[in-house]
């Protein structure tokens, strides 16, 4: 089993995570069945007269800390509280919401910190609070970041992001590629609209987005849909690879000049595998 760095080193969480409120316990084996990662949120999910309840439902209700993040409260007094609670868990990986400074991630060592951009300066200071040793993943939230800027729509009227919101959006990916964290897209908030879903998690995953997150379980299957490789993808990673073995430098192949660039994303369509009932295929 891995902890902590190995969402990271071997990219092994899988494309779908799942927030989880962590005052709903009866919720957390659901989760951690159908996820590839949950996301056991002390903070927005959960209403500050049940933080208590929450914290406590934490300890009595374990998950596998291997797939299983933490969003813990930025201010206090509840984000001490919910550092004391976590000290006494197994759990090693914390999200800290309106990540704004390398201070706030380096003060949260030896827990490793998916930054969660949502503020104005968070966004200025995506690449700090990325290249700090104990962050393991940079993810962008669309809601509370239009609340900080006092905008009134982050969509346009076909349910395309704005303008500062793919600003934002393609800036924490950059950085979470230029550090080598795991990059996490947004959450979509209309849970029935299944289709915009998929049109967002089709380009997430051709930027190269390593995982979508989910606020309601019927998102799941769309994330894991989205990144599985199709048929024709592997039928051409495999001719691709194969011819490889045979060639030597930059070769052609059905038309296309493959070097190294191209082979390494042939690699990287067969790289993850069906494990577990999780489907950990990727695309392109």
């Amino acid at each position: 089993m891995c902890v902590g760095r190995c969402l990271v080193t071997t990219r092994c969480a899988g494309p779908a995570w799942l927030f989880c409120p962590a005052d709903r316990p009866e919720r957390f084996a659901t989760a951690a069945l159908i996820a590839d990662v949950v996301v056991v949120d002390l903070e927005d999910g959960v209403a500050a007269t049940d933080k208590q309840a929450a914290r406590a439902a934490l300890l009595a209700s374990p998950l596998d800390p291997a797939r299983t993040v933490v969003r813990i409260n930025a201010g206090a007094p509840d984000f001490q509280a919910d550092l004391d609670v976590l000290r006494r868990s197994a759990y090693t990986t914390v999200m800290l919401p309106k990540s704004e400074t390398g201070q706030q991630i380096r003060d949260l060592a030896p827990w490793d910190v998916v930054v969660l951009i949502e503020t104005p300066l968070g966004s200025l200071n995506v690449a700090e609070c990325a290249r700090q040793d104990n962050t393991v993943a940079a993810m962008w939230g669309v809601e509370d970041l239009f609340a900080a800027l006092g905008g009134g729509s982050n969509r346009h009227a076909d349910g395309k992001l704005r303008d500062a919101a793919q600003h934002v959006r393609y800036t924490s990916l950059l950085a979470a590629k230029a550090f080598d964290r795991l990059a996490l897209d947004t959450v979509y908030a209309d849970i029935k609209d299944t289709a915009g879903l998929r049109a967002e998690v089709d380009e997430a995953v051709a930027v190269g987005f390593d995982a979508k997150v989910a606020i309601h379980p019927s998102q799941v299957s769309v994330i894991r849909d989205g990144y599985a490789p199709a048929a024709d993808q592997l039928a051409w990673a495999r001719r691709v690879l194969a011819a490889a073995q045979e060639q030597r430098g930059v070769f052609e192949l059905d038309g296309m000049m493959v070097d190294m660039p191209i082979l390494r994303r042939a690699e990287r369509v067969l790289h993850y595998r069906v494990d577990g009932g999780r489907n950990e295929t990727r695309r392109p």
